[in-house]
C-alpha cells in the first residue's frame, strides 16, 4: 500500500505537497508501522491495540484517495488500484482483530 500510495502521490500538483500528499503518505506508512510495532509487543491485547490503529489508517488512507478523486488528483486507474489494495487491507485486520479477540476471550474464560 505504502509503495503504490507513494507512486500515485507523485502525480498530484506540487502545491499538495504539504497537503493531501503527505496526510495521504503518513497513513499509508502507518499501516504496516502499527502492525510491526504490535507484533514487537509482549501481549495480545497489545497486538490488538496496534492492528486496530492500523485498521484507522486504512480507513483515513480509503478517504484520502476519495478526497484525491473527488478533487482531479493523481490517476483514477492508480486511484483505483490503491482503493482495492486499502479494502484487502481492511479484510485481513477485521480477521485478524476477530481472531485475536476471540482468542483474548478463550484465554479469560480459563
Amino acid at each position: 500500500m505504502a509503495k503504490v500510495v507513494y507512486s500515485l502521490t507523485v502525480r498530484f500538483p506540487p502545491d499538495e505537497r504539504f497537503g493531501l500528499t503527505n496526510q495521504l503518505r503518513r497513513a499509508a506508512v502507518s499501516i504496516p508501522s502499527n502492525i510491526a510495532e504490535g507484533k514487537g509487543r509482549l501481549t495480545t491485547g497489545e497486538l490488538i491495540q496496534f492492528l486496530g490503529i492500523a485498521r484507522g489508517s486504512v480507513l483515513e488512507v480509503q478517504t484520502q484517495l476519495e478526497l484525491a478523486t473527488m478533487l482531479g488528483f493523481g490517476d483514477r486507474i492508480d486511484i483505483a488500484e490503491a482503493q482495492a489494495i486499502a479494502s484487502e487491507e481492511l479484510k485481513i485486520l477485521n480477521a485478524s482483530l476477530v481472531t485475536l479477540r476471540a482468542k483474548l476471550a478463550a484465554r479469560k474464560q480459563r
